[in-house]
């Protein structure tokens, strides 16, 4: 290394190593690999020798930091003990049409259940994994061996020794656990399962309300319309009883009137009579007896009495008057 070739910062090193490694480097490797090259190369290389493990992370969180933020399509991840390159996500379509994967490899459901098993029971025989899922397994084994997700581990003291079954860095590294401790527990698998079950009973509930709605409003929509005519109806011959029975009571009341008028300016009750009979629609009308013209009758009579007795007055004052003179 020359002395007037600039130095590259701690971060820089550990951007390039993890850029270059085909597998998660440890801080423990990436350290490893700075001592080596100050015992080999010296001068100011030996500087980076004095880091610590804690600069390493220290450095590695500044880079990962700043690759975040200037969005270069691949970040810095912690998996499988250590930390490696990642592309982005979203970037995957684009990357599998370059290298030309086609779709990206799915496990299936009895490979899952396979590799599960070895996951939670490791070390475990072909024989207990048999045991928890009721059927053979061999060439569920043997798939999983291929894609390097399951390795031999060791053999059992059973009689026979059959070969013992593990998981793998690269099962780490496929479903992005940086130890096989982060698996999640019985405890968080029952409740992961707990929820999915009620989002399913929610889903089907909501579509069974979903296809009883419209038929259900058209049904109320259908019942509730006789009750509003009926409704209808009973309010509109309400209405009519009630204006019938109002201009009932204010024609007796009219008619009581007038007769308390009558007595009392004198009249008795022998000398006018009222009689009522009821009309068309109901209505009350006054209709005035035979008496009446009887009455005029006695009128009549008074008056002609009333002028005798003026003129009998006007002869006796003239009686009068001759007896004065005499």
């Amino acid at each position: 290394m020359s002395d007037v070739n600039v130095l590259p910062e701690l971060k820089q090193l550990i951007g390039a190593m993890l850029f270059v490694s085909k597998q998660p480097l440890t801080l423990t490797t990436m350290r490893r690999a700075l001592q080596q090259v100050a015992e080999k190369e010296g001068g100011a290389a030996r500087d980076f020798a004095k880091a610590t493990e804690a600069d390493l992370g220290v450095a590695l969180e500044a880079l990962k930091v700043e690759m975040e933020s200037r969005n270069l399509g691949f970040h810095v991840t912690e998996v499988a003990h250590g930390f490696k390159l990642e592309n982005d996500v979203n970037c995957g379509p684009w990357l599998r049409q370059l290298l030309e994967k086609g779709r990206a490899a799915h496990l299936s459901r009895p490979a899952l259940e396979t590799l599960a098993i070895v996951a939670y029971r490791q070390p475990c025989t072909r024989a207990e994994i048999e045991a928890v899922r009721g059927v053979a397994v061999d060439s569920l084994i043997h798939n999983l061996l291929e894609l390097q997700l399951v390795k031999v581990v060791g053999r059992s003291e059973l009689p026979g020794k059959p070969w013992q079954y593990g998981t793998t860095q690269a099962f780490l590294e496929h479903f992005g656990l940086r130890a096989i401790d982060d698996l999640p527990g019985v405890e968080e698998l029952r409740r992961m399962e707990a929820e999915q079950i009620k989002r399913r009973e929610t889903a089907k509930v909501e579509a069974a309300v979903a296809e009883e709605a419209p038929s259900g409003i058209e049904t109320e929509a259908a019942g509730a319309a006789p009750e509003t005519v009926a409704v209808s109806g009973q309010s509109v011959d309400e209405d009519v009883e009630s204006e019938t029975g109002t201009g009932l009571e204010s024609e007796d009341a009219v008619i009581k009137e007038e007769a308390a008028q009558r007595e009392e300016a004198g009249a008795g009750p022998d000398d006018e009579a009222v009689h009522a009979e009821e009309g068309e629609g109901g209505a009350v009308v006054p209709k005035e007896d035979d008496e009446d013209a009887d009455d005029e009758d006695d009128e009549d009579d008074d008056e002609d009495d009333e002028d005798d007795d003026d003129e009998d007055d006007e002869e006796d004052a003239k009686d009068v008057k001759k007896r004065g003179k005499k």
